[in-house]
């Protein structure tokens, strides 16, 4: 989950289907949803670029922009690998960090992705 304040927009990532989901924190009810990668685990808003990071297990990063509170869009698909689900997002760096497990006799990773 990711929540933009200003906006009273809480995010929500599902896995079955695959959906990043917008609720109003002031009706409970949802009010936006778009289909991202399979296999999300962590979400990330960014109130700078008003925008949401997606990583998901599937080997992507999907970059969700907010048209307004109540419209999502894909704006990017970044590719990372198989299996990365999980993040960090820091804001003071504009980064997103994504840990790459070990795979196929590859040694685990630490990918850095700036935001411009």
């Amino acid at each position: 989950m990711a929540l933009d304040a200003s906006s009273n927009r809480l995010y929500v990532a599902t896995r079955t289907p695959a959906l990043v989901q917008a609720y109003d924190t002031t009706t409970g009810k949802r009010v936006a949803e778009l289909p991202i990668g399979a296999d999300p685990d962590d979400l990330f808003f960014d109130s700078e670029q008003r925008q949401l990071y997606a990583v998901c297990g599937q080997g992507v990063v999907d970059v969700v922009r907010q048209g307004d509170s109540d419209r999502l869009e894909l704006a990017e698909r970044v590719q990372t690998a198989p299996g990365a689900r999980t993040g960090l997002f820091v804001p003071r760096l504009s980064t997103l960090f994504v840990a790459v497990p070990a795979r196929a006799g590859a040694p685990a990773q630490i990918r850095a992705y700036t935001i411009r």
